[in-house]
């Protein structure tokens, strides 16, 4: 059996169960790591930014996405 692949993406939700954060907070935290890599405001935000933001590891970060 296949196992899934990885995710690249990170959601608000993503961000509220590493954080402890609430869903606004969650979401202005996405508005704020978009505004710092001149992102639109549509665009996906991967675990890379979203760790080279927060200064967090990648590793720490995918225990919380399975």
């Amino acid at each position: 059996m296949n196992a899934l692949p990885h995710r690249i993406v990170i959601y608000a939700k993503d961000i509220m169960n590493i954080t402890g954060c609430s869903s606004r907070t969650a979401r202005r935290k996405l508005a704020e790591i978009r505004k710092k890599f001149n992102k639109p405001k549509e665009a996906y935000i991967s675990i890379e930014e979203f760790c080279a933001f927060t200064g967090l590891r990648e590793e720490r970060v995918a225990a919380f996405l399975t």
